[in-house]
């Protein structure tokens, strides 16, 4: 359901927020390395990301990617709408342009419901929420 692009934002973001002091920025290199991700990717999707103001960049030898503490209160499907957009929520499951209501595929009833709890989930978890079982050792960021 969510890009590769988008699964690496999810975990750049997190990586951000749940190892940063106050003012502590962090290099593509460094993110790219701690989230086992290609440079070149988490470059792209990095200025994306502060394009939308989901995270800041400063510029200069002292600069690099972070999150503000107000940042990391926003909702995961604010990292979601900047990569792959929302239009996810609402595709057919299996790709038709035409899937409805009243046109449905055969598994319109069936997807509809997981892509309805994806959609929640994302919502109603924010940064800090994730990071939390990341800094306590319970979760992962790399596998």
């Amino acid at each position: 359901m969510l890009s590769y692009t988008c699964k690496t934002a999810i975990k750049a973001v997190i990586y951000l927020a749940s190892g940063t002091e106050k003012g502590d920025k962090k290099s593509i290199k460094d993110i790219a390395d701690h989230i086992e991700a290609s440079g070149h990717t988490v470059s792209k999707m990095l200025q994306t990301l502060v394009k939308r103001g989901v995270i800041n960049s400063t510029k200069g030898p002292s600069g690099g990617f972070y999150i503000s503490e107000a940042q990391k209160l926003q909702p995961i499907i604010n990292i979601v709408e900047a990569i792959d957009g929302m239009s996810l929520f609402k595709e057919c499951g299996l790709g038709l342009s035409k899937c409805s209501e009243t046109h449905p595929c055969p598994i319109h009833d069936q997807y509809k419901k997981p892509r309805e709890l994806i959609e929640k989930l994302f919502r109603e978890n924010n940064v800090l929420d994730l990071c939390q079982p990341v800094n306590s050792g319970l979760a992962y960021l790399v596998g």
